[in-house]
């Protein structure tokens, strides 16, 4: 397996992360074990999750994605073959980024996941009532003390990431490495207006969310009738089942029928082969559907490809 770079911090990643937020909703504590053994026996590494997943299932309050997880990592006794992911400021338990609600929700994350220190931890969005460095200093602490390895940003717009990485430097802090934006074929302008451009410019690892548009590149989603296949994803995609919507998958069609891919396949490794890419997250809640998406990581497609993707996804 190929390993790239994240940002510039001494963690290497697969190109394929495991997306954990089904961990506790549609993939119960057998299943969840289940998919980690095979995602790891694939020969990927980075497993993301959130402190807040899974609170919106009923009956959930939040960390059970972490504490399968830690249930996990004890029982398989592969800690050393995975890097944890996971995030701070969302869950209404730990909300926002102040020093005091990241020194707490931290030891809370890493109780749940059983280890003694987290490798990558994302601020889950940005809090505008925090000052940069006193988030950035706490984050600093955790990585002084050892109970953090790298520190993350998520859902951060590029004038606020420049600060922080600017805040960063001028302190002499730990900055953020990553960033983890959506970012797929549907849905582009948002990452690629300012944050990718400065991403390559800082040298910060992406770590892409919703790498297949909520299944709809998946290619099972193409008529308000197939929405009936999964009522959790069913709003979302229906926003997609548009004019473009069917040139993207016409374009998939033709890109995997050269390959003898899937739709699936080739709108991750579209995503992979983007400039700052460090890996794409995907979900899978069948040790067969993380079979597939594995292919990705793998798949090579040539720059006429790339472009007529991309073309597809342009008009």
């Amino acid at each position: 397996m190929q390993l790239r770079p994240l940002g510039r911090s001494p963690l290497k990643v697969a190109p394929l992360a495991f997306g954990g937020n089904v961990f506790g909703w549609s993939a119960d504590q057998a299943r969840s074990f289940e998919l980690l053994d095979a995602f790891v026996d694939h020969g990927f590494n980075l497993v993301d999750t959130a402190d807040v997943y899974s609170a919106w299932v009923e009956g959930n309050e939040g960390g059970e994605s972490e504490t399968i997880i830690g249930r996990w990592l004890k029982q398989s006794g592969k800690r050393d073959k995975v890097l944890i992911a996971t995030k701070v400021a969302k869950w209404k338990r730990y909300p926002g980024l102040s020093p005091t609600n990241i020194r707490e929700a931290v030891e809370d994350s890493l109780r749940r996941l059983q280890t003694d220190h987290i490798d990558l931890y994302q601020a889950h969005e940005d809090d505008p009532k925090v000052p940069l460095e006193e988030t950035l200093r706490a984050f600093d602490d955790l990585v002084t003390a050892g109970k953090v390895r790298v520190i993350g940003a998520s859902n951060y717009e590029a004038p606020r990431l420049a600060d922080a990485l600017a805040t960063s430097k001028a302190k002499g802090l730990a900055r953020y490495e990553s960033l983890q934006p959506e970012y797929n074929l549907m849905d582009r302008k948002g990452f690629e207006g300012a944050l990718q451009p400065l991403c390559v410019q800082e040298d910060v690892g992406v770590i892409s969310y919703y790498s297949l548009a909520s299944g709809f590149l998946s290619g099972k989603y193409r008529s308000e009738a197939d929405l009936a296949k999964s009522k959790a994803r069913a709003a979302k995609v229906k926003n997609y089942l548009t004019g473009r919507g069917m040139r993207v998958l016409a374009a998939l069609d033709q890109v995997a029928d050269a390959h003898g891919a899937t739709p699936a396949q080739v709108s991750l490794a579209w995503v992979m082969a983007q400039p700052s890419i460090a890996a794409a997250i995907a979900s899978a809640t069948t040790v067969e559907q993380l079979a597939e998406l594995a292919r990705a990581a793998s798949l090579q497609l040539t720059g006429e490809q790339l472009d007529a993707l991309k073309a597809a996804s342009d008009a």
